[in-house]
């Protein structure tokens, strides 16, 4: 039984970003358990395992150097085979910091086969001065696939106004576009107009891609998007990242999130 294939990932660098090798994380299912076929250190982050009782893997994420710095180009890769169960977890999160005229990306890839399940979350992405840095998220849903998938962006740490992100997310369930979106937020004078974040600086989100929230599972309300397929997306924006995580959490378990 292979492992995923990490030449998906391990394109030419861009201008003004090092080559990096991906972390990658690839699971399958062996009777009523999931296990692991690949558990790969990259440049980065080094997948461990976390056990839990039941039938799913749970793996954390810890950081093998500093990051995210000018030049910084972390990826991870993660292949979920079919029916496996993956509970992905990044207990400290991710900052990009000063890159002083460089830039950086923090880029994943994820792969879900036939039923396979995942649920990743992310406590926090800490956008600092001075930093210019692309998050990209990149997942691709076979039939009976679901992904549930928490995060919060920061703009800034305590005092500071954050510098420039631009946050990428493609989702796609059974080769169809299911959430597309760029969130633009590199112009400090644009992510602060009305309608777009006003005095907010974290943005906060729980989708829930690949099934519907079935009625009277977590909030209803104006935070609640409806994707055009199969999932929802839960979003929240606020000045506090704790007052994110009040909000959030409820409608995390809601959705089937354990942590």
């Amino acid at each position: 039984m292979g492992g995923a294939d990490p030449t998906r990932t391990r394109s030419a660098a861009e201008p003004g970003l090092d080559p990096s090798e991906p972390a990658v994380i690839a699971v399958r299912r062996v009777g009523d358990r999931t296990v692991p076929v690949a558990l790969e250190t990259g440049t980065f982050l080094r997948p461990g395992i976390m056990r839990r009782p039941g039938g799913a893997l749970r793996v954390a994420l810890a950081a093998v150097r500093a990051a995210l710095c000018a030049g910084d180009d972390v990826r991870l890769q993660v292949d979920v085979g079919p029916g496996a169960e993956l509970e992905l977890v990044d207990p400290n999160g991710s900052v990009a910091y000063n890159a002083r005229g460089g830039r950086a990306a923090w880029r994943a890839s994820v792969r879900l086969a036939e039923g396979a399940r995942m649920s990743w979350t992310e406590p926090a992405f800490v956008v600092a001065d001075g930093a210019d840095v692309v998050r990209e998220v990149d997942a691709d849903l076979a039939e009976g696939a679901e992904l549930l998938w928490r995060e919060s962006l920061v703009l800034g740490r305590t005092g500071e106004q954050g510098g420039k992100v631009l946050a990428s997310t493609r989702v796609r369930a059974q080769g169809r576009p299911l959430f597309v979106e760029d969130l633009d937020l590199r112009d400090p004078r644009v992510r602060g107009l009305p309608g777009i974040l006003g005095g907010s600086r974290v943005v906060g989100q729980v989708g829930l891609f690949g099934r519907d929230p079935e009625a009277g599972e977590g909030p209803d309300g104006p935070d609640l998007l409806d994707l055009a397929g199969p999932g929802a997306v839960w979003r929240w924006t606020g000045e506090r990242p704790f007052k994110a995580d009040a909000a959030l959490t409820p409608v995390w378990h809601a959705w089937g999130g354990h942590l």
